[in-house]
């Protein structure tokens, strides 16, 4: 009963807005986004960081896949990829994308868009460096979405590179492997709410500052 009580207590409260206390009081939604993250570390069982990263190329047919975020801060949103992958080439020919993350758990969502340009050649290499051997190895031996004739010929690749790099530490990026960083124009914060009068609060940015609006459900 007490942890019905203090959950309870916690949805009721409110902040200056009107909008429950989880959305706080700040002029920063990359702050409020590092609030949100920390908590579905905790309560979602696997892959907090993955998100929906909607693209489309340059006839404007979209494309939606799940990938992981290893960075962010106040100059965007990380993930890195295979640069002959149709996410790559979509981005290459139109930057403009958005990001979901949904972490049911939590009942919460929040939606990133913005436009997207690769990191620098020292971030992509500082984190290959930091991943286990065998992704690295996997980044070398697949060729991203194209298509594979048996499951074998990959493994085969595999094998190879395994050879061409014996040593675990000592492993270079792939010139066609880097990352991306989406530099967002828009963040909403996103709660559900009974009877589907769900909470949206979304910030702008406006001369490289944020405003903040709320939104009807």
């Amino acid at each position: 009963l007490y942890y019905i009580d203090y959950f309870v207590k916690i949805m009721n409260q409110k902040n200056s807005l009107g909008l429950n206390s989880c959305f706080l009081d700040l002029n920063d939604p990359i702050q409020l986004f590092k609030e949100w993250m920390d908590e579905a570390k905790k309560t979602e069982l696997n892959d907090p960081n993955a998100l929906s990263l909607a693209t489309a190329d340059k006839n404007g047919i979209p494309s939606v896949r799940i990938v992981l975020l290893k960075d962010f801060s106040k100059y965007g949103f990380t993930f890195y990829t295979n640069l002959d992958s149709p996410k790559s080439l979509h981005v290459e020919s139109n930057p403009n994308a958005e990001m979901c993350f949904h972490w049911k758990s939590l009942q919460r969502q929040v939606r990133v868009s913005g436009s997207v340009n690769r990191v620098k050649d020292e971030i992509a290499n500082k984190y290959f460096s930091s991943r286990d051997y065998g992704s690295k190895i996997g980044a070398w031996a697949s060729e991203q979405s194209k298509i594979l004739q048996n499951r074998n010929e990959l493994l085969k690749r595999i094998d190879g590179f395994k050879k061409t790099y014996p040593e675990t530490k000592n492993v270079p990026r792939p010139e066609n492997w880097s990352g991306w960083i989406l530099d967002p124009k828009t963040i909403e914060f996103w709660l559900s709410g009974q009877n589907r009068i769900h909470e949206r609060l979304r910030y702008y940015k406006e001369s490289n500052n944020w405003e903040k609006k709320l939104l009807n459900p």
